[in-house]
């Protein structure tokens, strides 16, 4: 904390001193910057800054009682008390002095003070929003003088012992339409791969479907600050009209695991090690019509279907300002036996290292590096002309990412992003593939949620997907 301090008024000393411009401020060039720092919650350069600002003749009770909410905020509560004292004379800020009063002295300890400052407030008629905080005010500090009866403490003794468990419970229910089910190309095409060269026209077609999520975890919080837990996540999507069932997919997923949580002195320590296992269950269709695919009259409907397991590690460190973390994961990817056709089992590895820095409670800047790789075990890599020969090496995705992402809170809800990021792929045997992205985000925590997404492929299509969502 000192260090940070002397840092701080350090740098604003430098340009103070060292800024022309910083020779000719007058006391209210001081005071609009140091309201200016305050806002920025660099509480000790404001304080600076109104000092000196009095130091050129500045004395007004808009000045102590600016300095007085710096002081406090900064933790100098007997500063902040000597100051507040001198801006409430001004019959303008008396009350919200006063107030200010109450939770200086309610931060000290002192419960008496605080409480007389907040019956001033309490009984005064100008300022409505004032009265009624310090009305709550009063009656936090009066619940905790109170001395718990016999019952109450049997009660929260209950109440500990029940929190040796937790159980956790999440459902999500939408209803949306999809323009473009099997994602069929938007136009006729020349099928190649059949000697006669035929011509396809697919057949495009939309309907409705309900997607539905439901989690459930429950946690044994054997130690202080760590907990051993079994968790199962369901996530499906089902078309409504049965045509289209062959759209429908689903996934199953159990972890157990553990979860180590410290917080001390505002900086947050967690660690998530599990190990998981999932089902995954989609119809391999044909998307020209969305029927069954087959090859040689045998059905290869099942080909994507997998279960995949591996453990997975997630540490982060969460201080005031500076945060970073990282997730690794190891699994193997086990489809379905297809003889007619290559399989798509394969190692599956994944590292991300993130770091971010919060500038102020609203605004952040994280920057992310990561590597996944997927090592296919039965299926043999193209060659440059395209061909996919059996006696080809197994194919390998190497993926390589670096991410900026710049975030502004605009309300509780609702969040302003901006990313960057730079993509590049290694694809076995000697392909390298580079993307950049940069797009914006704007998100807001809503009950609804519309969505849309464009995918292209090789004949060009274009899906429109809207979907309400439900959350309980």
């Amino acid at each position: 904390m000192s260090k940070r301090i002397a840092a701080t008024s350090l740098l604003v000393l430098m340009a103070t001193f060292l800024s022309p411009s910083a020779l000719a401020m007058t006391a209210q060039d001081y005071f609009a910057d140091g309201n200016r720092l305050f806002r920025e919650d660099l509480y000790w350069a404001a304080l600076l800054r109104f000092r000196q600002a009095a130091e050129q003749g500045m004395d007004t009770p808009l000045l102590h009682y600016n300095a007085g909410i710096a002081h406090y905020r900064a933790g100098q509560h007997i500063r902040a008390r000597d100051s507040l004292l001198k801006a409430a004379v001004d019959p303008s800020l008396q009350v919200a002095a006063r107030y200010n009063l109450g939770l200086n002295a309610w931060a000290l300890g002192d419960t008496d003070e605080a409480l007389r400052w907040f019956r001033l407030v309490r009984d005064q008629e100008s300022n409505a929003t004032l009265q009624k905080f310090a009305a709550v005010a009063i009656s936090r500090i009066r619940k905790a003088q109170e001395v718990p009866t016999e019952y109450e403490a049997l009660v929260d003794e209950r109440e500990e012992k029940r929190d040796f468990v937790d159980l956790q419970l999440r459902a999500t229910v939408g209803y949306g339409n999809d323009s473009n089910v099997f994602r069929s190309p938007d136009r006729p095409y020349i099928d190649y791969s059949d000697p006669n060269r035929p011509i396809v026209v697919p057949v495009v077609q939309s309907g409705a479907f309900v997607p539905v999520a439901f989690a459930a975890r429950y946690q044994i919080n054997s130690r202080p600050f760590e907990g051993f837990y079994g968790a199962y996540r369901l996530v499906g999507r089902y078309y409504v009209d049965e045509l289209l069932e062959n759209a429908n997919e689903y996934l199953h997923e159990i972890s157990f695991g553990n979860d180590y949580r410290r917080e001390e002195e505002g900086r947050e320590r967690r660690v998530r090690g599990a190990f998981t296992v999932a089902q995954r269950d989609k119809v391999y269709y044909d998307p020209d019509d969305g029927g069954i695919r087959d090859v040689d009259g045998e059905d290869i409907d099942d080909r994507m279907n997998y279960v995949r397991y591996g453990p997975q590690l997630s540490a982060r460190q969460s201080g005031d300002k500076l945060s970073f973390g990282t997730d690794l994961k190891a699994q193997l990817w086990d489809y379905e036996d297809v003889q007619v056709v290559s399989e798509y089992d394969h190692e599956y590895f994944y590292a991300r290292l993130y770091g971010q820095y919060k500038f102020t409670r609203n605004s952040l800047l994280r920057v992310t590096g990561q590597y996944y790789s997927r090592r296919f075990g039965d299926r043999p890599s193209f060659n440059l002309d395209g061909q996919q020969l059996v006696g080809n090496p197994s194919m390998r995705y190497d993926y390589v990412a670096l991410g900026l992402r710049a975030r502004q809170r605009i309300t509780d809800n609702m969040w302003f992003g901006f990313d960057v990021q730079r993509t590049e792929r290694t694809v076995q045997p000697a392909v390298t593939l580079r993307t950049d992205a940069i797009g914006a985000k704007l998100e807001e925590i809503l009950a609804i949620e519309m969505r849309a997404r464009a995918i292209g492929t090789r004949h060009g299509m274009y899906e429109q997907r809207f979907i309400a969502f439900i959350k309980f």
